[in-house]
C-alpha cells in the first residue's frame, strides 16, 4: 500500500458513509426500472421518499422501518417537505400541480387524512415547497413564478378546528421560475432565475435583494444567528451569484458583503469515507479555480452552508469565508439535510446516507465497527487533528495502540509504520480529563463492541494470566466453602425457602463467568459477603415472622432452646408468656382512646398558645410550646412503641442464638464456616467504621443507621386532629431546620423521618430547597419518603420499563400536578435516563422549578435543563424570564461559572501563560453561549458586574468580558483586549465597541501600535502552534494603525485622522488603497459641505422672500 498523503491543517472534517440504504430500497421495490424514487425529505424522525408512481413512503429513521405509504392518483411525487415544528404533518406536490398536506395521526393511532388540498398550480410543475416555522402553512412555488400558500387545518384541536377560511391564497408572482423558497420569522425568501425577493407576509411588503440580476438556477436561504453574543440578532440571508459567489444580506434584504469561493475551491477535494470500500487517496495536487452555479443553498449543521452539483458536495463556513470541505460524489440529483446528516438521491434512484463528522469522531465510529485499516488511513490523513490533546477525549492513546496491533503485518506494513509515526506525535490529554482515559494495560488485547463496551481478552502464557488463574482458584475455593455453608444452613432451617434451589442453580451457572483481568490485587469475591448478609437477613425475617404468628395464634409450639439437646420441651414458659401478651393487648384497647384524647387536648392547647402573637413572634416561647406538645406526640405516635415491642423479643432472640450455637458446634466444617463468617463481619464492621464520619456529618448520631421514614400513621387519627397535628409538626420541622439550636430534643432530620405522615409535603419541599446546601440529609430524607409514598403508582411501572417518551406521556396524564409526588417520579426518571430525562423536565415548569432540579441532578445535567428552559421562551421574554429564575441573586454568579466550565474551550486555548488573550480566541464556540450572553446582560449592581467580568476574563470568555467592560465604563480594558484579539469586527459590528471620542481613538491607535510591535518581535504562532494569519481573516480584518486610521477618517474626516496620528506620534505608511479612500473621503466631504451651503442659501432666500 503506498504512503497516504496528509491533508492540510485547515481541514478538520470529513464526509463519511456508515449505512447502506440499498436493502431498504430493495424492500420498497424502488430499485427496479419501472419504479424509482423521485424526491426526498428528512426530519428528526422520518425519511420521506416520493416515487414515480405517486406513492410516499414514510421510513422511521430508527431501525429504517417503513411505517406508512400514502398514495396519490394525481401523478408522480415531485416535491415533499416535512413540517419542522410538528412531525405529524407532511406536504406533498404532484406532477399535475396538486399540493396535499397530510396529518399522519400516529400518536392517536388513527388513519392519515388530507387536511389541506390546493389546485392553485394546476397544470404547472411545482418547483419548491417550504413550511412556515410556527404555523400550519405551506408556501408553494412553480415554474411560472407563482407563489402561494396553503393553510392546513388540524383535528388535534377538536371539532371545527380543521375548517379554515380562505385556505389557499396567492402571495406574489415573480418574473421567472421559482428555484428555492425559505421562511424565517415572518418573512418569505423567493429565489428565481433572475433575482432574489424578500416578502413580509404579515405586512405584504416586498424587497429585492441586491440590484444586479442573474440568469440561471441560483438558490438562497436564511442563516439563523443563534450562537454567543449573536443570540437575539435577526437572521442573515445568503443568495448565490454567478462565478462561485454568494451574497450576504441582512434580514431587510440589504447586501452586506460578497463571498468569493472561486479561488478557495482550487484546493483538492477530500475523499469520501465509505462504509465498505477503501476511500480514494487524497490527491494534494492543486486544481484550477472553479466557477460553479450554486443551484440550492441549505443551512446545515453548526453555522454552515451546503450546496451541490451533479458531481460534488460543497460545505462553507460563511462567517469566516472559508471552505470547510468539498467532496466528489457521483450522479447527485437532490439532497435533504437534518443537523449533520445528508441524504443524497442519485440519478440512478439510489440513496446514500452521509454524515459530517470531525476527523476524531470519524475514527471513533470506525473503531466501533472494527474497520481497522480504514480507521488507520483516516488517522494518517488527518494527523494534525488526531495528534492534538483535544482528540484524546474521543480517541485515547490506548485505542490507537490497539488499532496498531490489529493491522496485518503482511498487507498493512506501510500503513502500520505511518500509524506509528502518528502515535509518536500524540499530545497527552490534560489532567482534567485524564480520568476518562482507558486503563487497560499494554499486555492485554480487547475488542470494542458497537455499544462502546470494551471486551478484554487476556493473552495466554503471560505472567498476568498466571496471577489471574491463581486468583480465580482462590475465589473458587472460597465459593465452594460457601456452598458447603449454605448446605448446612438448609439442613438447619425449619421452613426452607422454595426459591433457594433456583438461586443455587443460578449461582452454579454464574461460577463459570470469570473475568481474566491481571489486576495488581483482587479483594475477596463480593458474593461471599453478599451471601452472608442475605442469609442473616433472611433468618432474621423468618424468625420475626414466626414469633409474630405465635403471638397472633396464641400457639404453644415454642421450645426452650437450652433443652433441645436432651430432646425435652418446656411449653409452660411460652404458654405463660403468651397469656401475658394477651392480657396486655386487652389492657391497651381502652388506653388507645385515652391516648387520642390526651393528644387532642395537648394539640388544642398548643394551637391556642401559638395564636397569641407574643408566643408566635418569640422563638424561645414558641420553642417551649412545641417541646411540650412534642413530648405527648412522641409518647403516643412516636417510634418508641416499636422499639419497646422489639425489646419484648430479647428473650426469644437470645434463645434462638443459643439454639444456633448448639447446632453450629456439631462439626468441623461448620466451625470453619463460622470463622469465615466472623472474618466477614469484621470486614463489614471496618467498612461501617469508615462510614461513621460521613454519617455524623449528615446528622446521624453515633453512626447508627437512620430509622426508616414513616409515611403512614401507626394509629388512626381523626381528620380534625390531623389538620392541627400537620400545622404543628410542619412548624416544628421548620424551626428545627432554620433555628440551628444546639440543645434540640429532636433534630430536623430525625423528626422528619419519624413523623413524615404528619407533615405538609409542599411546605417541607420548600424548606428543603432553602436548606439543602447546609443540610442535604433533609432533602434526601424527603425524597426517600416521597419515593415510598408514590411506589404504588402506575407511573412507576411505566418508568421502570425504560421508555422515556411513554414515561413523560404518563406524567402528563397526571395533570393537574402536585409538586412533591411529581418530584418523586422525576427523581426515578432521572436515575433511569440521566441527562436525557433532565432535558425534558422543562415541560413541568413552573410546578417543578430549577431549584428542584438543581438538588436532584448533576451540575452538567442541570445546566442543560436550564438552557432548554430559557430557550423555550420567545426571544423578547428570555431575559426577563431568566431574571425571575434568579432567586436568590447569588445564583447568577454560580450559573455563570457553571456555563463557563462545561462544554467550553480549554483555558490554554483562550489564555496565554501570562493571562492575556490569545489571538482570535474569541472565535471559539461555547456550548452554552446563548445562556452566557443572557447571564451577562442581566441587571446587577456594580460589585456583581465586576465579579462577573473577572470571572469571564479568568475563563477566557472575551466577548462577555468586553461587553461587561463597556457596562462598567472600563473602555480602556475593552480596547486593550480587542487589540490583543486582533479582530476589527469587534469595533465595526452593530454590537461592537466603537470609540466615541478622539481620546479613545488616540488610545486605541497607541494600543494597536504596541500590540503590533509585540507581534513583530515574537514568533507568529497562535493557538496550538497554528499561524496567526491562517487565512481565517484577511488583512482588512486586523487591528492595525492603518485600518484604524481609515475607520477614523470615515468618522471624523481624513484630515482630522491624520492630525490624530501626528499627535500620537505614530508614523503610518498608507497603502495605495488607503490613500485612494482618503482622497475619496475628502472629495465627498467637500461636496457635502458645498451642498449644505447651497441648501442653506436657498432656505435663506426663501425665508427673506416670504418676509418681504
Amino acid at each position: 500500500m503506498p504512503l497516504i498523503p496528509v491533508v492540510p491543517e485547515n481541514h478538520s472534517h470529513v464526509l463519511a458513509e456508515f449505512d447502506c440504504l440499498d436493502p431498504l430500497l430493495s424492500a420498497l421495490r424502488l430499485d427496479s426500472g419501472r419504479l424509482k424514487c423521485t424526491c426526498l425529505a428528512v426530519s428528526r424522525k422520518w425519511l420521506a421518499l416520493g416515487t414515480s408512481a405517486g406513492g410516499l413512503h414514510l421510513i422511521q429513521k430508527e431501525g429504517w422501518k417503513q411505517r406508512l405509504i400514502l398514495t396519490h392518483k394525481e401523478g408522480s411525487i415531485t416535491e415533499v417537505a416535512c413540517c419542522p415544528h410538528d412531525e405529524d404533518f407532511i406536504a406533498v406536490a404532484t406532477s399535475q400541480g396538486l399540493v396535499v398536506v397530510w396529518e399522519l395521526q400516529l400518536e392517536r393511532r388513527g388513519r392519515p387524512e388530507r387536511v389541506g388540498v390546493s389546485w392553485e398550480h394546476r397544470g404547472r410543475a411545482i418547483s419548491a415547497l417550504c413550511w412556515d416555522t410556527s404555523a400550519l402553512r405551506v408556501f408553494v412555488g412553480d415554474t411560472g413564478g407563482k407563489v402561494s400558500f396553503l393553510r392546513a387545518g388540524s383535528s388535534k384541536m377538536g371539532k371545527g378546528s380543521a375548517f379554515v377560511i380562505f385556505p389557499v391564497q396567492t402571495v406574489t408572482t415573480v418574473d421567472s421560475r421559482v428555484v428555492q423558497l425559505g421562511y424565517q420569522d415572518g418573512r418569505l425568501l423567493v429565489s428565481s432565475l433572475t433575482r432574489c425577493y424578500l416578502c413580509d407576509t404579515e405586512r405584504e411588503k416586498f424587497w429585492r435583494v441586491g440590484n444586479k440580476e442573474r440568469d440561471g438556477e441560483y438558490g438562497a436561504c436564511f442563516f439563523p444567528q443563534n450562537r454567543g453574543l449573536l443570540v437575539g440578532q435577526p437572521p442573515l440571508l445568503y443568495s448565490a451569484r454567478p462565478g462561485s459567489r454568494i451574497w450576504e444580506a441582512s434580514f431587510n434584504g440589504e447586501v452586506l458583503s460578497t463571498h468569493q469561493f472561486k479561488q478557495p475551491l482550487a484546493c483538492p477535494p477530500l475523499p469520501l469515507i465509505p462504509y465498505r470500500d477503501e476511500p480514494q487517496h487524497y490527491n494534494p495536487v492543486q486544481k484550477s479555480p472553479q466557477s460553479i452555479a450554486f443551484q440550492k443553498l441549505l443551512y446545515f449543521g453548526d453555522q454552515n452552508l451546503l450546496t451541490w452539483t451533479d458531481s460534488a458536495v460543497y460545505i462553507f463556513t460563511p462567517q469566516n469565508g472559508q471552505v470547510l470541505l468539498w467532496t466528489e460524489v457521483k450522479d447527485l440529483l437532490d439532497i435533504a439535510v437534518y443537523r449533520n446528516e445528508l441524504f443524497c438521491l442519485h440519478g440512478s434512484g439510489r440513496l446514500s446516507h452521509l454524515s459530517l463528522l470531525s476527523a476524531e469522531r470519524c475514527v471513533e465510529r470506525l473503531l466501533r465497527r472494527e474497520a481497522w485499516p480504514l480507521a488507520a488511513m483516516v488517522c494518517c490523513m488527518f494527523q494534525h487533528t488526531i495528534t492534538t490533546s483535544r482528540a484524546r477525549k474521543a480517541i485515547p492513546i490506548d485505542r490507537l495502540e490497539h488499532l496498531r496491533s490489529q493491522l496485518s503485518s503482511n498487507t498493512d506494513l506501510e500503513l502500520t509504520g505511518q500509524l506509528e509515526e502518528v502515535i509518536t506525535k500524540l499530545e497527552p490529554l490534560d489532567s482534567a480529563s485524564s480520568s476518562r482515559r482507558s486503563s487497560i494495560s499494554s499486555h492485554e488485547s480487547f475488542n470494542v463492541l458497537d455499544c462502546g463496551i470494551y471486551r478484554v481478552i487476556s493473552r495466554r502464557g503471560s505472567q498476568s494470566d498466571e496471577e489471574t488463574s491463581s486468583l480465580i482458584n482462590h475465589s473458587m475455593s472460597e465459593e465452594e466453602r460457601l456452598k458447603e455453608f449454605s448446605f448446612v444452613q438448609e439442613d438447619d432451617q425449619v421452613d426452607p425457602d422454595p426459591q433457594s434451589s433456583e438461586r443455587l442453580e443460578a449461582e452454579r451457572s454464574e461460577q463459570g463467568l470469570h473475568f481474566h483481568l491481571p489486576l495488581s490485587f483482587r479483594p475477596k469475591p463480593p458474593r461471599i459477603a453478599l451471601q452472608a448478609v442475605k442469609d442473616s437477613v433472611s433468618s432474621f425475617v423468618k424468625k420475626t415472622t414466626e414469633r409474630i404468628n405465635t403471638l397472633q395464634m396464641n400457639s404453644e409450639l415454642w421450645q426452650r432452646p437450652e433443652f433441645k439437646d436432651s430432646g425435652h420441651s418446656d411449653t409452660s414458659a411460652s404458654a405463660s408468656y403468651s397469656e401475658e401478651m394477651d392480657n396486655e393487648v386487652y389492657d391497651e384497647m381502652p388506653n388507645a382512646e385515652a391516648d387520642t384524647q390526651e393528644l387532642q387536648s395537648a394539640t388544642e392547647r398548643a394551637v391556642s398558645q401559638i395564636q397569641d402573637p407574643l408566643v408566635l413572634l418569640d422563638p424561645v416561647c414558641l420553642g417551649e410550646t412545641l417541646q411540650e406538645w412534642l413530648a405527648v406526640l412522641q409518647r403516643i405516635l412516636g417510634p418508641g412503641e416499636h422499639r419497646s415491642g422489639e425489646e419484648r423479643w430479647d428473650y426469644l432472640n437470645s434463645c434462638s442464638e443459643r439454639q444456633e450455637e448448639s447446632l453450629m458446634s456439631s462439626g468441623e466444617r461448620t466451625e470453619s464456616v463460622t470463622e469465615e463468617k466472623k472474618e466477614e463481619s469484621r470486614e463489614l464492621e471496618e467498612k461501617e467504621d469508615q462510614c461513621d464520619s460521613t454519617e455524623k456529618k449528615t446528622g446521624i448520631p453515633n453512626g447508627i443507621p437512620p430509622e426508616p421514614v414513616r409515611v403512614v400513621s401507626p394509629k388512626p387519627v381523626p381528620s380534625d386532629l390531623l389538620a392541627n397535628l400537620t400545622q404543628l409538626a410542619t412548624l416544628y420541622a421548620e424551626m428545627r431546620c432554620f433555628g440551628k439550636q444546639q440543645d434540640e430534643v429532636l433534630g430536623c432530620t430525625p423528626f422528619l423521618r419519624s413523623y413524615f405522615f404528619l407533615l405538609d409535603q409542599e411546605r417541607v419541599r420548600r424548606m428543603c430547597l432553602l436548606c439543602h446546601q447546609d443540610q442535604p440529609q433533609v432533602q434526601s430524607s424527603f425524597i426517600e419518603a416521597m419515593l415510598d409514598l408514590t411506589r404504588s403508582s402506575k407511573v412507576v411501572e411505566v418508568i421502570q420499563r425504560g421508555d422515556l417518551m411513554r414515561s413523560l406521556r404518563s406524567l402528563r396524564e397526571l395533570q393537574p400536578w402536585s409538586a412533591p409526588p411529581l418530584l418523586a417520579h422525576l427523581h426515578r426518571l432521572y436515575q433511569k435516563h440521566r441527562e436525557a430525562a433532565v432535558r425534558s423536565f422543562t415541560q413541568f415548569y413552573p410546578t417543578i422549578t430549577p431549584a428542584d432540579v438543581m438538588t436532584m441532578a448533576q451540575q452538567g445535567h442541570f445546566l442543560a435543563y436550564l438552557d432548554n428552559l430559557v430557550q423555550s421562551r420567545t426571544e423578547e421574554h428570555r431575559l426577563s424570564f431568566l431574571q425571575n429564575l434568579l432567586e436568590p441573586e447569588s445564583l447568577r454568579q454560580d450559573w455563570l461559572e457553571l456555563a463557563l466550565t462545561h462544554d467550553a474551550p480549554q483555558r490554554c486555548d483562550t489564555l496565554s501563560p501570562d493571562g492575556q488573550p490569545r489571538w482570535h480566541s474569541h472565535r471559539f464556540s461555547w456550548g452554552y453561549g446563548r445562556l452566557l450572553s443572557l447571564l451577562i446582560r442581566l441587571p446587577a449592581d456594580l460589585s456583581s458586574k465586576q465579579k462577573m467580568a473577572e470571572t469571564c476574563r479568568s475563563h477566557g470568555y472575551w466577548t462577555g468580558y468586553i461587553y461587561l467592560c463597556c457596562e462598567l465604563q472600563c473602555r480602556k480594558e475593552a480596547f486593550s483586549t480587542i487589540c490583543q484579539l486582533d479582530d476589527i469586527r469587534l469595533l465595526e459590528e452593530a454590537d461592537g465597541v466603537a470609540p466615541q471620542t478622539l481620546e479613545e481613538w488616540r488610545l486605541l491607535i497607541q494600543l494597536s501600535q504596541r500590540c503590533s510591535s509585540e507581534v513583530d518581535s515574537e514568533p507568529a504562532t497562535g493557538v496550538n502552534g497554528s499561524s496567526r494569519s491562517n487565512g481565517s481573516a484577511g488583512p482588512g480584518g486586523k487591528i492595525s494603525p492603518e485600518n484604524l486610521t481609515l475607520m477614523l477618517a470615515r468618522t471624523a474626516g481624513p484630515d482630522r485622522a491624520m492630525a490624530v496620528l501626528e499627535e500620537c506620534g505614530v508614523q503610518v505608511v498608507l497603502s495605495p488603497h488607503s490613500k485612494l479612500v482618503c482622497e475619496l473621503l475628502r472629495v465627498t466631504e467637500k461636496r457635502q459641505r458645498a451642498m449644505i451651503q447651497t441648501m442653506l442659501e436657498r432656505c435663506d432666500r426663501f425665508l427673506w422672500s416670504q418676509h418681504a
